[in-house]
């Protein structure tokens, strides 16, 4: 009874050890492929040893080319939105690839900067910005160069307020009605708060320029299919509300979608076009089915400034050696220059920020396995999670074309 009580127990601990096995992270790792390979040759002849944001010019334009394919197909015009492409020259090659001149704009200090430049540009704000600083876009660029933009409203509140504005400085307001189509992140749901604002704008001469709803959360619901046909009944209702008020909806704009859902809008939408930014460049947070034909073409490059074959705890350096064994991705360290972006490492493959030593923007961690060599000085690329706020931080977007980094884009001013 002893000896079989034995080898149960050694069979329950010999279970134990190979489900833990299980558990024991796999070994990871690559070194560059040749396409970073090239990437990164192209940064040192560049001199570009310090934190930068590459574009790669050929990828950009495969994914601008599929882009206007989709909505030529469906012939919905497209409005770029200006806080994903934050560099003027990124969005005039955009602009010019999708033959639009339809900017969607989400800061009154975006516009400034943008409405000298591209005077000739059909503005639409993405958020409602507070009046007061409606009041001072009149006040910095003049009554005649606000005349092609319209501005958001979510709220009888916020309609009232643009109004005391508009009158104050005998300028005429071209409002566009924000609509819930299923976000609640604001904006009109009840169709009679609805029509009472737009019966308010009209007895207040206001010009009503269309509608916008946006529909982001489609392609994360359990069924996107269900959620978008909810979507699109409740764009088409607030649309009815403004036939009601006999309102030209021939001559409006119905703006919708963004880069989740940009694609099934051109399978059928109440829409008269879509906004799409962020899907040019492809960072990491749009890795959507319906995006799949669609490139990175964006990446963060910076130098690693140290590195060890062997990192250790601080503090615990004994159990340095348990780590390595536990899980071989911790055993080599870099320590690079910056950090803490809203990124992922992408090249040399398996990389991993380190768990243990938490994120840094000044010379983070990134552990991998021995199957990694890198030295000072080489280069290590990270995917953006998003683009906007992001691409603002790093000074002027290196251009890869050609195999050689062919130019820079100045991006705009930093802004919220």
């Amino acid at each position: 009874m002893k000896r079989r009580t034995f080898f149960i127990g050694g069979g329950a601990l010999i279970a134990a050890g190979a489900g833990a096995m299980l558990l024991r992270p796999a070994e990871e790792g690559a070194m560059h492929s040749d396409y970073f390979k090239g990437l990164a040759a192209s940064l040192g002849r560049a001199g570009l040893n310090r934190p930068t944001l590459v574009i790669d010019r050929q990828r950009l334009a495969a994914n601008v080319a599929a882009i206007r394919q989709s909505v030529d197909k469906a012939g919905l015009p497209l409005r770029v939105v200006a806080k994903s492409l934050p560099s003027p020259k990124l969005l005039d090659f955009v602009l010019a690839g999708m033959g639009s001149n339809r900017l969607m704009v989400f800061s009154a200090e975006m516009l400034l900067q943008l409405l000298p430049q591209r005077a000739d540009a059909n503005y639409l704000m993405g958020k409602p910005l507070p009046a007061s600083e409606y009041a001072r876009v009149i006040d910095k660029a003049g009554s005649a160069a606000i005349a092609n933009v319209q501005w958001l409203i979510d709220t009888p509140l916020r309609l009232s307020e643009y109004i005391e504005v508009a009158k104050a400085r005998g300028v005429q307001l071209n409002a566009s009605l924000e609509i819930d189509v299923g976000l609640h992140r604001g904006g009109f749901a009840d169709p009679a708060m609805l029509s009472d604002t737009v019966g308010a704008a009209k007895k207040a001469g206001v010009k009503l320029s269309g509608l916008m709803g946006y529909d982001p959360h489609v392609p994360k619901m359990p069924n996107p299919d269900k959620t978008y046909a909810a979507t699109q009944a409740a764009y088409k209702n607030a649309i009815g509300i403004l036939k009601s008020a006999d309102l030209d909806i021939s001559a409006m704009t119905l703006n919708g979608a963004g880069s989740p859902t940009f694609r099934r809008h051109c399978k059928g939408t109440v829409a008269n076009e879509v906004s799409v930014g962020s899907a040019f460049v492809k960072p990491g947070d749009f890795d959507y089915d319906d995006l799949a034909d669609l490139t990175p073409a964006a990446f963060i490059a910076t130098p690693v400034l140290k590195a060890s074959s062997d990192q250790q705890l601080p503090g615990l350096e004994p159990l340095s050696g348990a780590l390595h064994w536990w899980d071989r991705n911790t055993e080599r360290g870099f320590y690079i220059h910056g950090g803490h972006w809203l990124a992922k490492p992408a090249s040399p493959e398996g990389l991993q920020y380190s768990k243990l030593f938490g994120r840094s923007s000044n010379q983070e961690l990134l552990t991998g396995s021995r199957k990694i060599d890198l030295k000072p000085g080489d280069t290590i690329f990270m995917r953006p999670d998003q683009s906007e706020a992001l691409f603002l931080q790093f000074g002027d977007i290196g251009v890869y074309d050609g195999g050689k980094i062919a130019e820079y884009w100045p991006t705009l001013p930093v802004s919220a």
